[in-house]
């Protein structure tokens, strides 16, 4: 089981409830929630490749801290950090590097 996500009402349940709501309920409680679809470690192995490739790195450090807890290995992030630097970006390649050798070290 999951555990509850509360971030979007800490951060911005007075301030837009609305997002706050859809964010803990809808995406972090129904959609990853869903493990017999997908495993937590592997969403968050596709999370951290969607987010790399968008060159979103605040949200790309959040999810790959989720990652590690979920269990994805530094050799797995390693080979997938290394894999989209082809498809997504060099330099993508090098802030995504930098997250993660921040964390396996």
């Amino acid at each position: 089981m999951a555990k509850k996500q509360t971030a979007g009402r800490e951060q911005l349940g007075d301030f837009a409830p609305q997002f706050a709501q859809l964010n803990d309920d809808v995406l972090f409680g129904e959609v990853w929630s869903r493990e017999e679809q997908l495993s937590a470690r592997d969403r968050s192995m596709i999370t951290c490749a969607a987010l790399m490739a968008q060159g979103l790195f605040p949200q790309f450090e959040a999810h790959f801290k989720m990652a590690k807890a979920n269990g994805v290995t530094k050799d797995e992030m390693v080979g997938l950090i290394t894999h989209l630097a082809f498809y997504a970006g060099w330099p993508k390649a090098w802030s995504a590097f930098a997250i993660a050798k921040k964390y396996y070290e």
